[in-house]
């Protein structure tokens, strides 16, 4: 990875370059549930309604898309404000760089300022690792001090395969009595 990578905030006419890095993980992993890759119109919708809310930030390297990060909500209910789901993709030949690390670390940044507590991930996992799924996501969140808090079993099927399912999660404050309100990303 260069050092001339850039991290900016998605748009709605991203949703090309962001599909055709989420495609492979469609199609060839179970790193995603998904069966099917979206169309572009449904990607862009995607992309649309998480920036109402929270982050969605892309990597960029000679002005081209290499990896993506976003939040959503853990759960839409008021009570859940300070608590998201964090998500990452990157191109395959871009994994193993940093570029990960310096995605959720900008992605966290952003998080912290909307006064998010509780990062979740939700990460598909195996016991026997296959040409569709190893564990590799589970190591690096565990790299960035999120920690295995749930592990649902067989949950997930897919290419023929029961997958299981982890929750981590990162504490990025104190959980006080009187937290700060959410702020919207659009409101940073």
């Amino acid at each position: 990875m260069s050092t001339t990578v850039s991290i900016r905030m998605a748009e709605a006419t991203d949703a090309g370059e962001l599909l055709k890095i989420y495609a492979p993980y469609v199609t060839n992993t179970a790193i995603t549930f998904e069966y099917d890759v979206p169309s572009v119109e449904e990607f862009s919708k995607r992309i649309q309604n998480t920036l109402k809310r929270y982050p969605y930030i892309v990597a960029v390297e000679k002005e081209q898309i290499i990896g993506y990060a976003y939040a959503s909500a853990f759960n839409p209910r008021a009570a859940y404000d300070w608590a998201v789901e964090t998500t990452i993709y990157l191109k395959q030949e871009c994994r193993g760089k940093g570029l990960g690390k310096r995605l959720y670390l900008k992605l966290e940044e952003l998080l912290k300022r909307q006064n998010i507590i509780n990062l979740n991930a939700c990460i598909a996992y195996t016991f026997n690792e296959d040409t569709h799924l190893n564990n590799a996501s589970e190591a690096f969140h565990q790299h960035l001090g999120y920690t295995k808090t749930a592990h649902f079993t067989k949950c997930g099927y897919k290419f023929g395969t029961w997958y299981d399912i982890i929750w981590m999660e990162k504490m990025m404050g104190e959980h006080l009595d009187n937290p700060k309100a959410f702020i919207p990303v659009t409101q940073l």
